[in-house]
């Protein structure tokens, strides 16, 4: 919660998924579908407004004109965590979400039965910690007894953790903060924090009047890479692996936007975060996005029998997490290669 010295405790991270299941189920996450059961003509799909591909299979309508016969529902979510909330709560059927809330969620005590269908983008410098004019902070060594803001379970808290232990800085000696991107903004531009971890758009916002400390790029680099995934409920799979075709399909459309015209990709994620085509081209340049045909490959999803490296990099992730306390433990990374759905991924992405 605001103002807990230290990372969140498992016991305290229980008792606010449970209380939040109802508001979520009830809230802007639910009604419509089947319960996350799938079979149902409606596809719930959480997102976040971060520039990606994504946004552009929104923008563009490229899944609701691949599946005229269902209705596809977009539900904005603000973080990995609310997102994960969503999926226990059974009120989204695909969702948008950063591989260390996809860690933790895989792991001991939410154990999501989800899978991982796609790598929407690997962070970059997209994703950074930056502290504040004026709050006297040079490097990330002198975050010690500072205020350090970040959504909670989040690929900016897993990375914000990282760099600590790479600075040989004590989280438990920093007054680290779990705020949603909009409450960093309000309470960075009070003077309420000194820092903070945070993704595009809001990390412009925050770069305006501050200095960029260490960006996902250098964690990458350092052997702690993020990335930005799609999952879906096993259930979904199982029921409506149509579904995950055309939705994979759009998802690889919006990449060959990305990369064969850049300006209609940017006019696309640009209306979507309510920004000029200029600043969301700059912002998209920041992201590291994959041909679609590398998704298959073995550093990422992979084949049928031939899981990828992005298996190796959830337990990794979920390594990490454990030894900072986040979790109890990581799951063995055979559990996680289930967890990643390369069925038909080939033909999705090929051609």
């Amino acid at each position: 919660m605001p103002g807990t010295r230290g990372p969140r405790r498992i016991p305290l991270l229980v008792a606010a998924l449970g209380a939040l299941l109802t508001v979520t189920a009830c809230g802007s996450g639910g009604g419509g579908g089947d319960g996350g059961q799938g079979g149902g003509s409606t596809i719930r799909i959480g997102y976040q407004a971060f520039p990606s591909g994504d946004l552009i299979v929104k923008e563009k309508g490229l899944l609701e004109k691949a599946l005229p016969d269902h209705t596809v529902k977009w539900i904005k979510f603000d973080s990995g965590a609310s997102i994960n909330t969503a999926f226990v709560a059974g009120s989204v059927d695909l969702a948008a979400i950063g591989s260390s809330p996809v860690a933790r969620g895989l792991s001991e005590p939410l154990n999501i039965p989800y899978k991982v269908t796609w790598v929407l983008d690997v962070a970059g410098d997209n994703e950074a910690l930056v502290a504040r004019d004026g709050s006297g902070v040079e490097d990330v060594r002198n975050l010690a007894g500072r205020k350090v803001a970040t959504p909670f379970s989040s690929t900016s808290h897993y990375s914000l953790l990282a760099a600590l232990d790479r600075a040989g800085v004590d989280p438990a000696k920093v007054d680290l903060l779990d705020l949603e991107p909009q409450d960093i903004v309000a309470a960075w531009s009070r003077g309420d924090i000194d820092a903070a971890y945070v993704w595009l758009p809001t990390l412009d916002e925050l770069a305006r009047s501050g200095k960029t400390l260490v960006s996902s790029r250098e964690l990458a680099a350092a052997g702690k890479p993020t990335l930005d995934l799609g999952v879906a409920s096993t259930a979904f799979i199982e029921k409506q692996p149509e579904v995950i075709a055309a939705w994979r399909k759009a998802q690889a459309q919006a990449l060959d936007l990305i990369h064969d015209d850049p300006s209609a990709a940017a006019e696309a994620v640009g209306k979507q975060l309510g920004i000029g085509s200029e600043d969301a081209a700059a912002q998209l340049k920041q992201g590291i996005f994959l041909e679609p045909a590398e998704q298959a490959g073995d550093t990422w999803l992979g084949t049928p029998g031939r899981v990828g490296g992005l298996a190796r990099n959830l337990h990794s992730a979920a390594e990490f997490l454990a030894g900072q306390k986040q979790i109890p433990a990581a799951p063995e990374l055979s559990e996680l290669e289930k967890a990643v759905y390369v069925e038909g991924l080939s033909d999705a992405v090929s051609g």
